[in-house]
C-alpha cells in the first residue's frame, strides 16, 4: 500500500474511471486513485493530499480541465497534470500543452496511457532530481562566499583564448571594483603596485608562451603552479598586500585557462609590522632604561671610589663613610637595572617631590666632586607645585637627572641650575649650566656616537606629548623641557587636568 502511485483523478463518469484503472493495473502500475468531480473537492485535495500525478477529463458537468490545470499549477506546479479525455482538438490539445500539462490522451486510445504516465512520472523525478542538484549548488556557493569573506579569500579564473575573466565576489571586493563591472588585465595591472608591476610582466610574456595551442604546459616548477605575493595601490593611496595561487590548466578543446586563489592578508602583514615595530620600541626602553638607571648608577659609584681614593690614607674615617655610600648605590644598581630590563620598576618619584629628588641627585654630585671642582647647584619652583602623573614625573625626573649628570660629568659646569615652573596651561622643566657646553655636531645628530643620553631625553619628551629644546652657544647649555598641563597633571578626582 504504502509504494503505490497516488493519482487524484478528476472524473464524472464512473465506468470511464474504471476503465483507467484496470489499464493501469494491466500494466503492472500499482496506484491508489481518488476520483473527484467538483472543483472544491479538488482544491482541497491539493491543499491537503501527497498526490503524484492528477488526471482529468477536459470537460466536467459543473467544471472544466483547464480551470483545474490552472488551479493545479498554482498549488502544486511540481505534480504531473494528464488529460485523459473522450474528445480534444488540436487546438485544445496545444493549448492545454501550453498552459503546462504534461500530456493529453483519448480515451478511445487507452494504449497510449501507460506510455504516457511513465514519462510523466520519468520526467517528474528528473525535475526533482534537477531541483535538488541546483538547491545544493546554491548551498554550496553560499557557504562558499560565506567562506571566502569570512577568510578574505576570492577565487578567479582567466580564459586565455576568449580573454574572459571570471572573479567571485569575494575577489571583486579585494579589489574594490564593481561587481557589475567585467573585469580586465588592464584593471589589473592598474591596481598593481608600480613597483611591482615589472614582475607581472614577466609573468604575462610566460603566460602568453603557455596560452600558445602548440606549447605544453610547463612544470609545477615553471609555473603550471604558482605561488606569489603582490601589492595593490588602492585609489586613496592605501596598499594591500595579496597572496596568489593558481594552476594552469588545459580545457576539454585544449585552451588554456588560469584558475586559482587570492588571499588578500593585509591584516596579517600589518600585525607582523606592528609587533615588529613593538620589539623595536621594547629595545629601545630597554636601552633607554639601562642607560638612565643602570649605566648612570654604576657611574655614580665610579665618582664615589674616585673621592674615595683622594681621602686616603689621610682622612680615612670620611674614605670609609663614603665607601659605604658607595656600595648601597652599587646595590641600588643591581636592582634599579634588573627591575628596567624586566618592566617591573617602580615609579622613581612620588608625584609631588620632584623638586626634592632632582635635588637629592645634584647635592650628591656635589659631595662627590673634588674640593676644587665642587660646583654650585640649585633648584628652584615656579607656581603651586602640582601632582604629577605618575608615569609622566617619572620621565621629568630622568630628563631632568640626565641634564644635571651631562653638566657635572661633562660640562666641568661651577654652576647648575634647574627651575621648575607649574603653570596653569604648561609644565616647564630648565636645566641650565656654564660649563663648556656641547659640540654642535653632537647636538646636531642627537648626542655622541654611541651615547645615548641626549637621544633618550628627546624620546621621552616625546613619548610626553611634549617638547625639549636644547642649546648650546659655545660656553653653557640650556635643556628645556615643555608639556602640556592637560598631559601631566592629576586633578583632585585622580583624572587628567
Amino acid at each position: 500500500m504504502e509504494n503505490r502511485l497516488r493519482i487524484l483523478h478528476l472524473e464524472n463518469d464512473a465506468a470511464d474511471a474504471e476503465l483507467i484503472q484496470g489499464t493501469l493495473d494491466t500494466a503492472g502500475i500499482c496506484c491508489a486513485i481518488t476520483r473527484l468531480e467538483t472543483e472544491s473537492d479538488f482544491e482541497a485535495a491539493l491543499q491537503h493530499g501527497q498526490f503524484e500525478l492528477i488526471l482529468a477529463d477536459y470537460t466536467l458537468p459543473t467544471f472544466d480541465g483547464l480551470s483545474a490545470l490552472r488551479i493545479a499549477q498554482r498549488q502544486s506546479p511540481d505534480i504531473p497534470f494528464i488529460f485523459v479525455s473522450g474528445t480534444l482538438g488540436e487546438d485544445v490539445s496545444i493549448e492545454s500543452l501550453k498552459f503546462g500539462a504534461t500530456d493529453y490522451v483519448l480515451k478511445t486510445r487507452l494504449s497510449r496511457l501507460v506510455p504516457s504516465v511513465q514519462r510523466a512520472l520519468r520526467e517528474a523525478q528528473e525535475r526533482a532530481e534537477l531541483r535538488r542538484s541546483e538547491e545544493a549548488l546554491r548551498r554550496s556557493e553560499a557557504y562558499l562566499a560565506i567562506a571566502q569573506s569570512l577568510s578574505h579569500t576570492g577565487s578567479f579564473g582567466w580564459h586565455l583564448a576568449s580573454g574572459d575573466i571570471f572573479w567571485s565576489r569575494e575577489t571583486y571586493r579585494i579589489f574594490e571594483l564593481d561587481p557589475a563591472v567585467r573585469p580586465t588585465l588592464d584593471f589589473v595591472r592598474s591596481r598593481v603596485h608600480p613597483d611591482d608591476r615589472a614582475r607581472l610582466d614577466q609573468i604575462g610574456a610566460l603566460i602568453s608562451h603557455i596560452s600558445r595551442d602548440t606549447a605544453p604546459i610547463p612544470s609545477a616548477g615553471d609555473w603550471k603552479d604558482f605561488h606569489y605575493e603582490r601589492r595593490l595601490l588602492m585609489p586613496d593611496g592605501r596598499i594591500k598586500y595579496v597572496r596568489v595561487a593558481g594552476r594552469a590548466v588545459r580545457d576539454a578543446r585544449g585552451d588554456t585557462e588560469f584558475v586559482g586563489a587570492l588571499t588578500d592578508c593585509t591584516a596579517a602583514k600589518e600585525a607582523e609590522r606592528e609587533l615588529l615595530e613593538v620589539g623595536v620600541r621594547e629595545r629601545t626602553r630597554i636601552a633607554r632604561e639601562l642607560h638612565d638607571t643602570l649605566l648612570q648608577s654604576f657611574q655614580g659609584v665610579l665618582l664615589r671610589f674616585q673621592s674615595v681614593s683622594r681621602l686616603l690614607p689621610e682622612r680615612a674615617m670620611e674614605a670609609k663613610a663614603r665607601l659605604d655610600s658607595a656600595i648601597a648605590q652599587a646595590d641600588d644598581a643591581i636592582t634599579e637595572g634588573r627591575d628596567a630590563v624586566q618592566g617591573l620598576r617602580e615609579f622613581t618619584v612620588p608625584g609631588s617631590d620632584l623638586a626634592q629628588a632632582i635635588s637629592r641627585v645634584g647635592e650628591g654630585m656635589v659631595n662627590d666632586a673634588s674640593d676644587q671642582r665642587r660646583a654650585a647647584f640649585h633648584v628652584s619652583v615656579d607656581g603651586e607645585p602640582k601632582t604629577l602623573q605618575p608615569v609622566a614625573c617619572d620621565d621629568i625626573y630622568k630628563i631632568a637627572v640626565e641634564a644635571v649628570r651631562n653638566a657635572f660629568r661633562h660640562a666641568d659646569a661651577l654652576r647648575v641650575a634647574v627651575e621648575i615652573r607649574y603653570d596653569n596651561e604648561q609644565f616647564r622643566l630648565r636645566v641650565h649650566d656654564d660649563g663648556k657646553g656641547i659640540d654642535p655636531a653632537d647636538l646636531s645628530r642627537q648626542g655622541r656616537m654611541r651615547h645615548f643620553g641626549l637621544r633618550g631625553m628627546r624620546e621621552r619628551a616625546a613619548a610626553l606629548g611634549g617638547t625639549l629644546e636644547v642649546s648650546s652657544e659655545g660656553a653653557g647649555t640650556d635643556v628645556e623641557l615643555s608639556v602640556a598641563a592637560a598631559k601631566v597633571y592629576v586633578t583632585v578626582e585622580g583624572m587628567n587636568a
